[in-house]
């Protein structure tokens, strides 16, 4: 939209549909989304309208609410569930609480999907080969990228707490400083924008699958939890010794009851289950611990007063609205219902079986589909067009033949 045409707040609709569109670019049947694909209307949030610092020609992002034309929010809109969310905590005087963790590749421009990424050449005119998890000198090479990052994080307004090498081939994570789930589900969308922008500029690729290479650590989304009490500011987690709460046992509970059936939006795409196939601190179960990073569901170390939940299933592919949404709306539903969770795991361990998750995005979708929790918590027209439009992309996906079955089974009798 011309800049002329927002100040003087020209309505901005687009077709319903779109919420459903796959990421191929076509729509599952018109009647997940209404037969008459009639307009909704895109509301630009206030406090979400972001001059872009990269581009030399004066450019805003706005970020949008997609509300229908009686004025209600969409039931497709992924950032209005969100918002549904946080206010069914509001209702019960909560405040729920998040920071995000989002790891992500850079490397050097791909043009051929057949062939495997590589990392970028360095000033060094090297390429990192991969023994540079945790350095403090790794990303030299990158330097003036990461700089431009910076800057247009400043100036973006977008708080850092830490940013680091990761354990993959030129694989960065960078944490968000926690607050309001709305609020950090904006930033990791901006983030993640501003990231791919920035990386054409300097003749760069970033990649936000969750396993773009094979045989090293995909990139995880993971999402801290906590609940405050509105007025006081008091993590309800924990009581006035410092002890764990019936409150946080009960959050935890609910994440048990909600990970297997919400696994399909946690790990949206076919390439998600490489990452939970094949972990590398990617757990694929619903387990809990005290630190142990084997768990699905990890208690940091740290102080009573900000003791959290961290859920460690959702990829960097994840929508961020729609994955907090899910992890919060679980624990409310645990603590609603006071559900208790199964005995905290240590060290080496087994899955049980109720506590393991769905491995291909095909059992995922059929687990999502028969969940009545899922069609309560987010309605069933929501849930029934995310099917439809994920079953389009799984169909499409096993319409391609891979290099591996032509190299391994051709020359099979």
């Amino acid at each position: 939209m011309t800049a002329e045409g927002f100040l003087e707040g020209r309505r901005l609709q687009m077709a319903r549909g779109v919420l459903l569109q796959c990421i191929m670019g076509g729509y599952p049947p018109a009647r997940f989304y209404g037969s008459d694909d009639s307009d909704l209307a895109l509301v630009p949030d206030p406090a979400q309208i972001h001059r872009l610092p990269w581009s030399k020609q004066p450019r805003a992002f706005a970020i949008c609410d997609a509300d229908e034309l009686t004025g209600e929010s969409s039931n497709l809109s992924t950032r209005g569930q969100l918002k549904a969310v946080i206010a069914r905590y509001a209702a019960l005087g909560l405040a729920p609480v998040v920071a995000t963790e989002l790891e992500f590749f850079v490397f050097a421009p791909s043009p051929d999907p057949t062939r495997p990424f590589q990392p970028p050449v360095g000033l060094d005119g090297r390429r990192e080969d991969g023994h540079s998890a945790f350095s403090v000198s790794s990303n030299n090479g990158l330097r003036p990228f990461f700089s431009e990052v910076y800057e247009c994080m400043a100036a973006l307004g977008l708080p850092r707490d830490t940013f680091m090498h990761e354990m993959g081939v030129s694989q960065f994570e960078i944490n968000l400083l926690h607050g309001d789930p709305l609020l950090l589900a904006d930033q990791t969308l901006l983030f993640k924008h501003l990231l791919k922008e920035v990386a054409l500029k300097h003749g760069l690729t970033v990649v936000c699958m969750a396993k773009p290479l094979a045989h090293t650590p995909g990139s995880s989304m993971h999402i801290h939890q906590s609940i405050v009490e509105i007025g006081t500011g008091r993590n309800v987690f924990s009581d006035e010794a410092g002890e764990p709460t019936a409150i946080f046992r009960h959050f935890i509970g609910g994440q048990q009851a909600g990970m297997a059936d919400f696994t399909a939006l946690f790990a949206p795409n076919v390439n998600s289950y490489q990452r939970l196939c094949h972990p590398f601190a990617s757990p694929n179960n619903a387990c809990w611990s005290h630190d142990n990073r084997a768990a699905g569901l990890r208690i940091p170390a740290s102080s009573p007063v900000a003791r959290r939940v961290e859920n460690r299933l959702p990829g960097a592919d994840a929508n961020p609205y729609l994955a907090i949404a899910a992890s919060l709306a679980a624990g409310l539903y645990g603590i609603v219902n006071r559900l208790e969770p199964s005995e905290a795991i240590q060290g080496e361990f087994e899955v049980p079986d109720n506590l393991s998750l769905p491995c291909t995005l095909h059992a995922a979708l059929e687990r999502l589909k028969r969940s009545q929790l899922a069609k309560e918590l987010f309605g069933e027209e929501f849930i029934e067009g995310y099917i439809a439009s994920k079953t389009l992309e799984l169909t499409s996906f096993l319409d391609e033949i891979t290099p591996w079955e032509r190299r391994v089974l051709a020359a099979q009798a």
